[in-house]
This record gives C-alpha cells, sequence and structure tokens, in this order.
C-alpha cells in the first residue's frame, strides 16, 4: 500500500464528531452486526469509540412523532428511540472528555425547562453539553402537544432565535438573581433553578441549509451541521456563512461548520467502491424505493415494481400522503430530475432513488479516505464532519482504528484531548455573562433584569 504523506506545515485542524445513526435508511437493518437502537449498550458502544478516538462530540437526533406513509406507520424508522438528553446524562458517566449534544426542538418545548436540562448536563458530564436546535412547521408534529398547531414557516426561525436568546439569558442569570425577558415570542420571570454552566453556555448546534437556516446559525450558532456533495459546493456553502459572521460581531472561527457523512473503507479503492454499492443496495430496499417514490409523487404507488421503471404521471403536491418527513425542493423539479437521470443511465426506480438520494461519502482506502477528509478542510469546504455510520453500534471502531492514525501522521488532528470541555475541544471561547441593567424598583425586589 502508498502510504500518502502531507507536511504538518499550516495543518487546519479537523474536528469530527459521531452521529449515532437510525434515522432515515442510513442504517443497514439486514447486516447481522447491527444490534439494538434501544439498549443503553449501543450507546455506550459507540460513544466510547468516539472518545478513544478523540472526537470532539457525540450527536443524538430526534423526532416527536412517528412518520407515517399511506395513513401508516413508516415501519423502516426506528420505533422506541429513547429521550436524548436522558441518554445523554448516562453517558456522561462513562466517558470522561466526549462532548455530548442532543436534539430538541424550539416548536414544541419551552425555553425555561430546556435550559434547565441543558445546564443539569453540561453540570454532570464537567462541561461536554451541546445542544441541536431544529424547529418544526407541521401540524402533523404538532398534533402531539397539548397547543397542537404549528408556527408558521415564516415564525420558526424568529421563535428559535429568541427562545435561544431566553435559554442564554437563563444560563447567565443562574441562581444568583431572578431573571424577566419580554419579547414577541416569549415572556418568561422567575428564579433558575441551576447555577451557571461549566462552559458558561452549553454549545449551540443548528442544521439547515435554506437562507434562513444560515442566517439563523450566523446569529446564533457555534456548530453548523450541513449537507453538500462536492468540494465546490462545500467551498461555496462555507464562504457564504462565514461571511454572515461580521455582522453579528462574530469572527470566522466562531461558527464550526460541519457536514454529516457517511464513509466506507476497503483495502482497495475497487473494494471500497463494491463494498459502497452493496451498503446502498442495502439501505434502499425495493420497499424503501417505494416509500421514497411516493414522498416525492405524492400519490400512493405499491402497485408498482422497484425493478421497473418511473411512474409516467405526474406528482400530486400536499398531498398528505407522507406525513413527518421533509422533502428538501418542488415536487415538480424533483421528479423531473430523477426522470432526467433515469432516462440517461437507463435506471430502475431502486436503481434511480439509489442514484439521486445518496449523501456525499467518503469511499476509499484509509489513506485516500484520510488526504480527501484532509483537503475538504484545508481547502475551507468544512471545519470537520459528523460521521453517520450505516451500523450500529460498531459502525464507527474502523474508522477510528484505521483513518484517525492516518490524521494524526498528518498534523491535521489531535493526540489527545488539550482541555475536558467541548468547547476547548472545538476552540470556542467561553462566553462572558451578558451585562445587565438594574431592576427597577417594584414591590419585594431590588435584583437584576434581562431584557430582550
Amino acid at each position: 500500500m502508498t502510504r500518502h504523506t502531507t507536511s504538518t506545515e499550516g495543518a487546519r485542524q479537523i474536528h469530527l464528531a459521531a452521529h449515532f445513526p437510525g434515522v432515515n435508511n442510513t442504517t443497514v437493518w439486514v447486516d447481522p452486526r447491527s444490534k439494538s437502537q434501544i439498549d443503553f449498550a449501543s450507546f455506550e458502544h459507540l460513544a466510547r469509540t468516539a472518545e478513544r478516538g478523540l472526537f470532539d462530540f457525540f450527536f443524538l437526533a430526534e423526532g416527536l412523532r412517528l412518520r407515517e406513509q399511506r395513513g401508516r406507520i413508516h415501519d423502516l424508522d426506528v420505533v422506541g428511540r429513547p429521550e436524548s438528553i436522558t441518554v445523554l446524562n448516562a453517558l456522561a458517566a462513562v466517558t470522561e472528555k466526549l462532548g455530548l449534544a442532543a436534539t430538541v426542538n424550539a416548536t414544541f418545548n419551552e425555553p425555561f425547562d430546556t435550559a434547565r436540562r441543558f445546564a443539569t448536563l453540561d453540570h454532570l458530564s464537567g462541561g461536554r453539553a451541546a445542544w441541536n436546535v431544529v424547529t418544526s412547521s407541521d401540524a402533523f408534529t404538532g398534533e402531539n402537544f397539548r397547543r397542537g398547531g404549528y408556527l408558521d414557516r415564516a415564525d420558526r426561525y424568529t421563535h428559535a432565535a429568541e427562545f435561544v436568546e431566553v435559554a442564554r439569558e437563563l444560563w447567565d442569570a443562574g441562581t444568583e438573581y431572578p431573571f424577566r425577558h419580554q419579547g414577541r415570542h416569549f415572556t418568561v420571570e422567575g428564579d433558575f433553578t441551576v447555577p451557571r454552566p461549566p462552559q458558561g453556555h452549553p454549545v449551540v448546534i443548528q442544521a439547515g441549509d435554506s437562507a434562513e437556516g444560515r442566517e439563523f446559525a450566523a446569529s446564533a450558532a457555534d456548530v453548523i451541521f450541513t449537507r453538500h456533495g462536492t468540494l465546490e459546493a462545500g467551498q461555496a456553502f462555507y464562504a457564504d456563512v462565514k461571511a454572515r459572521l461580521a455582522a453579528y460581531g462574530r469572527k470566522p472561527d466562531d461558527l464550526k461548520i460541519m457536514p454529516g457523512v457517511t464513509f466506507v473503507l476497503g483495502d482497495t479503492a475497487a473494494e471500497a467502491q463494491e463494498k459502497a454499492a452493496e451498503i446502498r443496495r442495502q439501505q434502499v430496499s425495493p420497499q424503501t424505493a417505494i416509500l421514497a417514490l411516493e414522498h416525492v409523487w405524492g400519490v400512493d404507488l405499491s402497485s408498482y415494481d422497484a425493478d421497473g421503471p418511473l411512474p409516467d404521471i405526474d406528482p400530486v403536491p400536499d398531498s398528505g400522503l407522507s406525513q413527518g418527513r421533509t422533502r428538501r425542493g418542488d415536487v415538480f423539479e424533483i421528479a423531473e430530475k430523477w426522470r432526467a437521470v433515469s432516462r440517461a443511465k437507463g435506471l430502475s426506480i431502486r436503481q434511480t432513488v439509489i442514484e439521486t438520494t445518496g449523501r456525499q461519502s467518503f469511499v476509499g482506502t484509509p489513506d485516500t479516505v484520510a488526504a480527501e477528509i484532509d483537503a475538504f478542510v484545508r481547502g475551507r469546504a468544512a471545519d470537520g464532519f459528523i460521521l453517520v455510520p450505516h451500523l450500529t453500534p460498531g459502525g464507527l471502531d474502523e474508522f477510528v482504528d484505521r483513518v484517525v492514525p492516518l490524521l494524526q501522521e498528518r498534523g491535521a488532528f489531535r493526540t489527545e484531548y488539550a482541555g475536558s470541555t467541548l468547547r476547548s475541544h472545538l476552540g470556542l471561547r467561553t462566553p462572558e455573562p451578558q451585562t445587565r441593567e438594574p431592576l427597577a424598583p417594584g414591590p419585594g425586589t431590588t435584583e437584576r433584569i434581562l431584557t430582550a
């Protein structure tokens, strides 16, 4: 094997995180090595592997309702996934340095309770908590909550931005003084119950590629979780988001850009490509292919053969056939793109779904994968990556054993943790408490106030 070497002079440091798989169709369920999505042993295995690999953090996604297709539960999803922060509190006891990131929805939760839960995790873990802020605009998810309904799409990010603002105000207040917040979306007043977190503010992660999502990340996030398929697309996204930071008084290093990616390793390039193709075939079963097609077309296509041609009918937008799933883009444009790919390459439904829906992956020998990851970070297409293995829970083991040492040889990845908090791993400053004005005299209090 030819070993690729690179001078360590001027190497940009790569940030790595581990995503626990199971959402969408990343996981290969038919593989005998695929284990429980519920047993704590699965979470512990992946987290310990990530910490052994000196990763920045371990990441848990979460949904607030089981998705449906044709009025039935989408049976390719994980059912029964434990609540994320509870899992991370348990993982805090079996890890020492690894950051612990949980997804919590800003649309269907409350700032006080969310801030309290993350402050608690930050204390229990010694400063390793992170919050992935997501929003929701669909009434389908809202039906699970007492107020029902949903936010208008235009209000999602303004609501989320104020939600994060309130949480940070509460973390700053700690148990030292009362707080009061009066804003468009929230009026909160009282006493916080947890001392200021060890990190000052737990790390805030935001996922989204839209213009609104990019602006929200530039204004409020420490990490943005995104996706892009090529070096050039990554560089364009990177430049755009970093350029937005100055408007908020922030520097480029204040926000880390970390796309979610998969990987497949082989002893040769040909072996890796063959393995990757087989994994995609396992991920996109005939049933999965038809369901993916229905998500775009919006009609029942269960009578279609996954090994046959694409439908010659037009999509039906907003039909309600698929509930709880995010569609990216105009359905007519997606359908035409899929048809063009199918015609050009002579592909069946299943082959077309495999061709058009695969997430950008690093595929090759450990040397070539290490070199490509390094090239993306050196080329400012990313600050690092969130790795999504296709197996639970052992899918990260090979990467840590075979790729991480090569990144270390390049001088592009740490050989030990330099600090104990997630902010130290990411190279983020610890925020100072915000300046506050004295509370105007009133009945029974002369304490301080936090205002919007």
